[in-house]
């Protein structure tokens, strides 16, 4: 898609309709095909650069958090982070960057930290299956980050932040060019956080959470060719390193990614696109006293993506393309640190067709191959209806996640406690078939969307106690299990008004239907929440901006393996909590902003520190400042 640069003044988002808004607003990811929000039969949120800056977010984590109800974060073993999404876990979630993969993996989830917002856009998220257009993990959503283009001729920034708990900081810089037919963006991030402990109620020793510091770094540089098209290149560095109050030993984490990628028109609706996009994760130990770094882990993609968009008629848009993508994989969870590797194809088609002006549908076909596998067909079919002020989506999608090499191969030695196998190249890939039905209702400035979402999971891929394994002393195994049944509501609320104030509310509802003679082992809260109240001002000095955001998550109840037995099941029960931020930024002119954070403002701390708990010692504030030089 070609770069488009919006030149939104704060005044002008002020005063803007939530009406125009939607018809405005461009996405990408639920068609592959750029088209306004009010015009895409799929499911769509858009979390605009505006709500990433209400959100004083610096990665995704923070984001999804502010914006969606239905989503938790929560820590696994070791303290990973993990990613659940109204029932579902990370690696039913794909999450893309300019809708290019990510390599690498821990605990079965995105290394989240990477994902910094800096340079971020726009984040699009999809909800249900999108195996037509994604292939594999798009099993319950899609998340497509897309990244900012400089359109300044010449763009110097700086920001820094510092919070009073942790030692929290985070500080970065632009630098920008567009000129001519060539643009340029570099972004340079750094964040840190010292380890700290927490205290359940009545214990005085606490125990140990991670301290972590990481390095973004993010080049974007595009061309408009001779012959009309436009290349970009890009390429990205990151660096992470946890680290707890003994230092003997620390994990670290790099990541080198680049691609290239050549569009251009074709007529006056079509367009073509070839791209190339290479991405290496590695993970290490890293022994301070010795100045040791022992690679452990090294997953390395590289990837091929043609597309035709062609308009064959006022009414009807065809969108083809295939991918080739090599996935290699060097892991300590392999028998001797072994290695193995995999080759994926695809072909997709997809049609867009506007039989009458208030109707849209679209449907589309994908195949995927996978050479330790075999093949997958995924079909899909949307359709939006247009009347006033109304427009009511209905849709069906299948979706589907093959086995990963780590999940078919796995041989690992947990702690000297337990083994765990893979299940080898007889593990068959989940698959899902998705339902969503959705009505919304815009004017003016109010927005009220209603969207209810069924999706039913058959040969979900887990591990499970086989006691037949290491001589009759039993071993987890990756395996397959029947499935589940996932039902979820999502009633979200917006409105905005010429006197500055604007709010948002989302609501959502979630339940597991487990098959029959199995068990819920959902953690995700059956009711969440989250609100927004900001208001803008303007006087003398600048703009003035208070935003007030909160979520709330209600009491969970399910169940999860007995503590000392591998097979039988315990109830567990999560408290409920809320959480709410102040935010109270200040511009001065049209280069400087100034941001004071109050976070957890009712002074909110668990009583007993779970997994699934907010880690927090209760208030704390922050002070940023960011400067646009030139």
């Amino acid at each position: 898609m070609p770069m488009v640069c919006l030149a939104v003044t704060e005044e002008t988002d002020t005063a803007q309709t939530m009406k125009d808004y939607y018809l405005s607003t461009v996405t990408v990811t639920a068609t592959r095909t750029p088209k306004t929000l009010d015009n895409t039969p799929v499911v769509t949120r858009v979390v605009t650069a505006e709500d990433i800056r209400k959100a004083d977010a610096t990665n995704i984590r923070d984001v999804l958090l502010a914006e969606l109800p239905g989503v938790e974060f929560t820590y696994a073993m070791n303290q990973q982070l993990t990613m659940s999404m109204q029932g579902l876990g990370g690696m039913a979630v794909l999450i893309l960057v300019d809708g290019e993969r990510l390599a690498g993996e821990t605990l079965d989830n995105t290394d989240y930290l990477r994902l910094n917002m800096a340079d971020v856009e726009r984040i699009e998220i999809v909800k249900g299956a999108a195996s037509a257009l994604y292939g594999s993990n798009a099993v319950g959503a899609v998340v497509n980050i897309i990244t900012k283009s400089s359109c300044n001729p010449l763009d110097v920034g700086m920001n820094t932040r510092w919070g009073s708990r942790y030692g929290e900081q985070r500080h970065g810089g632009k630098l920008g060019i567009h000129k001519g037919k060539v643009t340029s963006l570099l972004n340079v991030q750094y964040d840190k956080q010292n380890p700290y402990h927490v205290f359940n109620l009545g214990d005085t020793a606490g125990f140990p959470v991670y301290g972590n510091r990481q390095w973004n770094v993010k080049e974007k540089l595009m061309l408009h060719t001779p012959s009309g098209g436009q290349l970009t290149a890009r390429g990205g560095y990151y660096f992470h390193e946890r680290r707890s109050f003994d230092d003997r030993q620390r994990d670290r984490a790099r990541d080198f990614s680049g691609g290239l990628r050549y569009t251009r028109t074709v007529g006056e609706e079509g367009a073509f696109e070839l791209s190339y996009t290479a991405d290496r994760y590695d993970k290490s130990d890293y022994y301070p006293l010795t100045d040791k770094d022992y690679l452990d882990y090294k997953n390395v993609q590289h990837g091929v993506r043609g597309l035709l968009r062609l308009g064959l008629a006022d009414s009807l848009t065809l969108t083809m393309g295939g991918d080739a993508m090599s996935d290699f994989l060097m892991t300590y969870q392999f028998a001797e640190g072994g290695t193995h590797s995999q080759l994926t194809a695809d072909a997709f088609v997809q049609a867009d067709w506007l039989p009458h002006p208030q109707w849209d549908i679209v449907a589309g076909v994908r195949t995927d191959w996978l050479s330790h596998y075999g093949s997958v067909l995924t079909p899909k079919l949307a359709v939006l209806f247009r009347t006033g002020c109304w427009r009511l989506r209905a849709g069906y999608a299948q979706g589907f996640r093959a086995p990963t090499l780590k999940e078919m191969y796995m041989d690992f030695n947990m702690a000297n406690i337990f083994n765990i196998y893979g299940g080898g190249e007889a593990l068959k890939a989940e698959k899902s078939h998705s339902y969503t039905l959705s009505g919304e209702y815009v004017k003016n400035n109010f927005s009220l969307t209603v969207t209810g979402l069924y999706n039913a999971i058959s040969d979900e891929i887990t591990t499970l106690w086989d006691r037949s394994l290491d001589g009759g002393r039993g071993a987890m195994r990756y395996t397959n299990i029947p499935g589940t049944r996932l039902v979820s509501v999502e009633v979200t609320g917006a409105a905005r008004f010429d006197t500055g104030f604007s709010g948002k509310v989302s609501y959502a509802f979630f339940r597991e239907f487990p098959l029959p003679g199995a068990v819920n082992t959902a953690d995700t809260r059956p009711h969440a929440l989250t609100a927004q109240v900001d208001y803008k001002c303007s006087w003398k000095p600048g703009q003035l901006t208070v935003v007030l955001n909160g979520r709330y998550l209600s009491e969970a109840r399910f169940y999860t393996l007995a503590g000392s037995d591998y097979e039988s099941f315990e109830p567990m029960t999560s408290p409920s909590y809320t959480l709410w931020k102040l935010l109270i930024m200040q511009t001065f002119g049209k280069r400087a902003t100034m941001t004071l954070g109050v976070d957890n403002l009712w002074d909110y701390r668990p009583r007993t520190y779970l997994y699934n708990s907010p880690y927090t010692l209760g208030r704390s504030f922050s002070l940023g400042l960011s400067i646009d030089i030139l």
